[in-house]
């Protein structure tokens, strides 16, 4: 239950922004668009977190069971520097070429939704690197003995979110610069309790030499041999692509018809929360 609960709530962030960004009279439709433009690209962060982060859980699994401490070690090391560099370079990727990217997931069907867009995509990508190392580092917690941990840590991200969405777009105004930001400061918690974790592990201690890259343990235990997470990964990216077309299409119908596609990206999500 613990675990349905952490995917599920890691879900709904998005979901929470659009609530709020909705009940704002100078956001509106306008804001929920641009919202929706941008969900796609942190749908595909947690693909990659969710192919670090449940690579290393189930071979961290099969190292504690064979009593290989060393290996389950050097796994969670790895996936701690993996995440970190994926992080990274997608926020590079992201920032580089914000205009095509917005442009693809259909961002300029107006002017209005095209400069909200923007002004969100910016601030999210800025916490890419939390995100993705908060998720990725979940099912690593996890596979320590720690589920309520791992779940309280998501919960306290999108608590922080809950609390600080309706302030910085309510009374301070803040648009979708408010949501943003609400959004990565969420995602910080979530990290940060995540760090402190690895630092007081149960089964696990982690030295110097876990964070050293291995060839090994990045090509073979992290992503190719789990093919549960492979499947899960794919379906991930899959969505983003499905529902970019779909909104295209929307764009060139009609911007209302646009804005009304948003309900099934925002609700499909939580149902490829899927237990192994």
């Amino acid at each position: 239950m613990t675990c349905i609960i952490s995917l599920l709530v890691a879900a709904l962030y998005n979901i929470v922004d659009q609530i709020f960004i909705a009940n704002a009279t100078y956001l509106g439709s306008y804001g929920n668009a641009a919202n929706t433009v941008v969900f796609p690209l942190t749908v595909v962060a947690l693909a990659f977190a969710v192919m670090v982060g449940d690579g290393a859980c189930a071979f961290v699994s099969i190292s504690l069971g064979s009593h290989e401490k060393d290996k389950a070690s050097k796994t969670v090391g790895n996936a701690v520097i993996l995440s970190i560099i994926i992080g990274v370079i997608l926020t590079v990727l992201y920032l580089a070429f914000a205009d095509p990217i917005l442009t693809m997931f259909g961002g300029r069907v107006n002017n209005e939704t095209f400069t909200q867009a923007k002004i969100y995509f910016f601030y999210i990508t800025l916490g890419i690197p939390f995100y993705v190392f908060g998720q990725a580092m979940n099912p690593v917690i996890r596979s320590d003995g720690s589920p309520k941990f791992a779940m309280a840590s998501t919960l306290a991200g999108c608590v922080v979110n809950i609390i600080l969405d309706p302030v910085f777009i309510f009374p301070c105004r803040m648009g979708m610069m408010g949501a943003a930001v609400a959004t990565v400061l969420g995602q910080i918690v979530t990290a940060v309790l995540a760090i402190w974790y690895l630092c007081h592990m149960k089964a696990i201690k982690l030295t110097r030499d876990s964070f050293k890259l291995s060839g090994d343990i990045i090509s073979r235990r992290l992503t190719r041999e789990h093919l549960s997470t492979s499947r899960r990964s794919v379906r991930l990216l899959n969505q983003p692509s499905f529902h970019s077309f779909v909104r295209l299409c929307s764009a060139y119908a009609s911007p209302l018809s646009f804005r009304f596609s948003s309900a099934s990206t925002e609700f499909s999500t939580p149902c490829l929360c899927q237990i192994y």
